[in-house]
């Protein structure tokens, strides 16, 4: 039996290209996004149709100011939609303004509402750094040895 790979049907996963937690070096944004875009223009077909970005241990705001840097490059072509698929950096203000009681779930929701509009905003490259404050974010959300 012959199985075809549909590439269109296909949506990758990944971390974005930073530096590892233990690296003494900073990089900015813009460097995150061209080495990001940069890898993936040398691997990923063009008729996949999209990058749902995970977090990788970045903070809430880290990772929606790199999300925003790479749909604003224009260091190569991006034929694919890039987006996000965050866990913790999505829900690290949630949790916190939650808090797990049910006078919290207000603040919870509105955390995540906020949080959402502005990793959509960076998906379409138009996030202005800092004007998303969170309960948690700018927290480090790095877990050495996480598993999933």
């Amino acid at each position: 039996m012959i199985t075809t790979f549909i590439l269109e049907g296909t949506l990758l996963k990944p971390n974005m290209v930073t530096a590892g937690q233990s690296c003494p070096t900073k990089y900015t944004p813009e460097e995150v996004a061209t080495a990001t875009v940069t890898a993936l223009s040398r691997t990923m077909p063009a008729a996949v149709p999209g990058v749902t970005f995970l977090s990788g241990g970045q903070s809430e705001e880290e990772a929606t100011v790199h999300l925003d840097a790479i749909n604003r490059s224009t260091d190569a072509k991006k034929p694919w939609a890039l987006t996000f698929s965050y866990g913790r950096a999505l829900q690290a203000s949630v949790l916190r303004a939650w808090g797990g009681k049910d006078e919290g779930v207000k603040a919870g929701q509105d955390e995540l509402l906020k949080r959402a509009k502005a990793n959509s905003n960076a998906a379409l490259g138009k996030y202005e750094r800092g004007s998303c404050k969170g309960f948690a974010a700018d927290a480090g959300l790095f877990i050495k040895d996480h598993q999933y």
